[in-house]
């Protein structure tokens, strides 16, 4: 960015057909069937969120171009797509037939966080019931070499990828199953150098390999969690981030704590993450949190329940979120290193989280965006 900032924003493409949805739920069925049918949960709970733009396909090109002008307009550079991959492609029509298609693709950057977690039956979640696990997260090597082998040819390569000195970025989502795919630390980190060595092969200068670091990773035939900050550096990463402030902050009060509060407790594990690791630490700002869409509308809203039922976030409002992005902003210049950020999200309405424009606010989360960081100055077309 012309500025010296990179603005990333996570986006979960599951606003589009996929076959697999289709055969849990019936033909033509999204997220967007729970974003419709979500309603108050107890008095003062904003249900249903109604986007602006209306309940659209993210796989038609013409609908991303859309979502790319107004995302380069507001200053965002670039969009890490949730990526999914049990025993083949899951939600990828979204990036590989509209971002990648799209004509004004060039006006922002794209990059993959493989989301490898276990595929839960959340849509909607009954309470007191444990959701089936529908598609594991863990993988062989022979699917790993496809993986690999999609992402370098079919990604990497793209004119649009987002790059760290010439590197391309790729992030992980959940290192106890990247773990548990091989084994053990050993094979995992032999895994990831044969990663490095293939993208260079691409010509590529490099891999900048990524962490998402919450929870506790256990390792396979142990049962204490290991620490994190020694994971990370035994398998090699170049950096680590947070998906969402909420893996790293408990929500003590019921039904909803208030915004200002959850960001000062994330702002705690910033101090934590920025002094213990040896690696680039890049922060998060998170725009809400309101994971009641994916449950079952009918069941008693009541604390001690597992997500996605629980806790949310209240006063997050657009003024409240700038203040936090000026936080950023000002934390991201006392520091060395990489002056880069991620956003939660763009698009994640069924966990309340999201910048797209819904009714209420018009566009007012992206100006709050521009405010801070400007624009990314990328002409259109």
């Amino acid at each position: 960015m012309p500025n010296g900032y990179d603005v990333g924003c996570y986006y979960f493409p599951g606003y589009h057909a996929d076959s697999r949805n289709e055969d849990i739920h019936g033909p033509g069925w999204t997220e967007w069937r729970l974003v419709q049918s979500a309603t108050p949960r107890f008095p003062g709970h904003r249900q249903p969120l109604v986007p602006l733009w209306g309940y659209e396909n993210e796989a038609d090109p013409r609908v991303m171009e859309r979502k790319i002008d107004a995302a380069a307009d507001h200053g965002i550079d670039f969009w890490i797509f949730d990526w999914y991959w049990y025993e083949g492609p899951f939600l990828q029509r979204c990036l590989d037939e509209a971002f990648m298609k799209a004509r004004n693709h060039r006006r922002i950057k794209f990059c993959c966080m493989w989301a490898n977690h276990d595929w839960i039956d959340l849509h909607p979640a009954k309470a007191r019931t444990p959701g089936q696990v529908k598609f594991r997260g863990e993988v062989t090597p022979a699917i790993w070499k496809k993986i690999m082998t999609w992402t370098i040819g079919r990604y990497f390569k793209h004119p649009s990828y987002f790059t760290i000195e010439g590197a391309p970025y790729y992030s992980f989502y959940d290192l106890s199953k990247l773990i548990a795919s091989f084994g053990g630390l050993a094979g995992t980190r032999a895994a990831l150098e044969n990663f490095r060595k293939k993208t260079k092969a691409a010509g590529f200068p490099g891999l900048h390999l990524n962490a998402v670091v919450w929870g506790n990773t256990i390792l396979p035939g142990e049962s204490k969690p290991v620490d994190p900050v020694s994971l990370v550096k035994k398998l090699g990463f170049d950096s680590v981030t947070s998906y969402v402030w909420v893996h790293h902050v408990d929500l003590p009060k019921f039904p909803q704590n208030p915004y200002v509060g959850v960001h000062n407790s994330y702002l705690k594990y910033w101090d934590w993450a920025r002094t213990h690791f040896d690696i680039p630490y890049f922060p998060n700002v998170t725009m809400g949190w309101d994971s009641s869409p994916r449950t079952v509308q009918t069941d008693v809203w009541q604390a001690g329940q597992a997500y996605p039922h629980g806790h949310l976030i209240k006063g997050n409002t657009p003024e409240a979120f700038r203040k936090a992005l000026q936080i950023t902003r000002k934390r991201l210049d006392q520091q060395d290193g990489p002056k880069i950020l991620n956003i939660n999200a763009w698009n994640e309405w069924t966990e309340g989280s999201y910048l797209e424009p819904d009714t209420l606010h018009k566009m007012k989360y992206l100006e709050a965006i521009r405010s801070v960081f400007g624009a990314n100055h990328k002409a259109r077309g």
